[in-house]
């Protein structure tokens, strides 16, 4: 068995340990005198307590109280009476401390993938409905969609494999307008991959500013230009790939914010059917929303387009279009958290009875990922094998009871389970040896490969 370095079981331990809850419960008032339910058991029962099944009931709950302490016995009706705006505040207050304890932990998970990096960060968001009752707080997306809902902005730091930014927002503030909270991260050799949602020119050039990197698909109403003897000229885009015959090309382009924003422009030739298919979804689309697709829009579908910074010395021009797929972590982290975490099914009414319950299943996911770099980095520093997120959260998940009972066993009791639940995962969480490629295989081939074809080519001119 694999022998842990003590700084993530140790955080962990220490965060269930020790007097923080109590202090914090009775801190936002959510413990004001003696009482059955403390900090620490409210904590559990809206974390462990209900992830082995979203539609736990308050019954099961104080059923699962009597089980995890010996000779205490709560009331469902108990249960209900706390869950109110200082349990929420208690739960808000938990979840930041959770959050800087993680941030604060050594997590270095280096696969080589992008050693010219400091920092790799996914950045997307994850909507949800909410019942009707939350609706001022957390008004929804508007139209036919639901009229409260709030989504999680997450950006992942992939070289790290922790979460470098994570908030609850209302559904109706769009990705585009979040984006500047995003690059509020920017520091020199920091790469931002973004979901075409993101799109912001103005982010970007911030992004370029910093000396950080950005990697994006193209928006197809973006303006582009392009410099030729020395002006800058607009580029009909739809007309110029019309005459390429490859199926990647590459063109230095401009993009204008204030100021012109520098980039490189790849775009790849997508195969007919999902042309075909694209063309489809567009129509559909516009029909939807009373208007037709331009003949421009329907022929830049025959591509896929991206923009990134990143110099050719870093990455070549297929390198660009294998690394933008690793932006599907974040997909398979949200995939996570609906399938295994049950972030989307809360079928409560009331408003604080619902951010009790959401609340505490944001508090579960940074506790389960705090155990996420420590285990990839090993994984491949010693078997040269991929961890799977998804394996790894629903490992945990099967062993929610099993947990709920170790936080209330000795700091002893509840660091063996930890340190058992982790070498288990190391069997079960890693991904399956298969023929077809995983996205970090193709890309580590390709910067291989790049890294051979500059070798040669230094050798050949020196």
């Amino acid at each position: 068995m694999p022998e842990y370095t003590p700084s993530a079981l140790a955080m962990l331990t220490e965060f269930f340990a020790s007097d923080d809850i109590e202090h914090t419960a009775r801190r936002t008032g959510f413990v004001k005198r003696a009482s059955k339910i403390t900090g620490k058991i409210f904590l559990a029962l809206v974390t462990f307590g209900v992830w082995s099944d979203a539609k736990t009931t308050l019954a099961q709950l104080a059923a699962k109280v009597t089980h995890v302490v010996d000779h205490l016995e709560v009331s469902p009706e108990a249960i209900h009476q706390r869950m109110n705006k200082r349990a929420v505040a208690f739960l808000q207050d938990m979840i930041r401390q959770a959050f800087t304890k993680v941030q604060s932990l050594e997590k270095r998970c280096d696969d080589g993938l992008f050693a010219y990096f400091t920092k790799v960060y996914l950045a997307d968001s994850t909507g949800f409905g909410l019942p009707e009752s939350l609706k001022e707080t957390f008004p929804g997306a508007g139209g036919s969609a639901a009229q409260a809902g709030a989504k999680i902005q997450a950006v992942w730091d992939y070289t790290h494999s922790v979460f470098a930014h994570f908030a609850l927002t209302p559904w109706n503030i769009p990705d585009q307008k979040y984006i500047d909270h995003v690059v509020g991260l920017a520091r020199k050799g920091a790469l931002f991959i973004f979901d075409l949602g993101y799109f912001k020119i103005q982010a970007f050039a911030r992004l370029a500013e910093a000396e950080a990197y950005f990697l994006s698909r193209l928006n197809h109403q973006t303006k582009i230009f392009a410099s030729v003897d020395g002006h800058v000229h607009s580029v009909d885009l739809a007309s110029f790939l019309n005459t390429v015959e490859d199926t990647i090309i590459e063109k230095p382009i401009f993009m204008r914010a204030k100021e012109l924003v520098a980039s490189r422009l790849i775009a790849s030739r997508v195969p007919e059917a999902i042309v075909n298919e694209r063309r489809r979804k567009a129509r559909k689309n516009a029909k939807k929303k009373g208007y037709t697709p331009s003949k421009a829009h329907l022929e830049l579908l025959a591509w896929s387009l991206f923009i990134t910074n990143v110099p050719s010395t870093i990455w070549k021009t297929e390198t660009v279009i294998k690394v933008y797929p690793l932006r599907w972590q974040v997909e398979l982290i949200f995939k996570s958290w609906k399938s295994y975490l049950h972030l989307a099914s809360i079928n409560t009414k009331k408003e604080d009875t619902t951010l009790c319950y959401l609340y505490g299943r944001m508090l579960l996911i940074l506790l389960n990922y705090a155990l996420c770099p420590q285990m990839r980095q090993h994984l491949w520093l010693k078997k040269k094998r991929e961890l799977s997120l998804l394996k790894l959260v629903r490992h945990f998940q099967a062993l929610a009871d099993r947990w709920m009972q170790a936080i209330f066993q000795s700091e002893l009791a509840l660091r063996h389970f930890l340190k058992r639940a982790c070498e288990t995962a190391e069997r079960l969480a890693v991904k399956a040896s298969r023929k077809r490629q995983t996205t970090a295989q193709i890309l580590r081939e390709s910067l291989s490969q790049h890294s051979e074809s500059v070798e040669l080519a230094a050798a050949v001119n020196a």
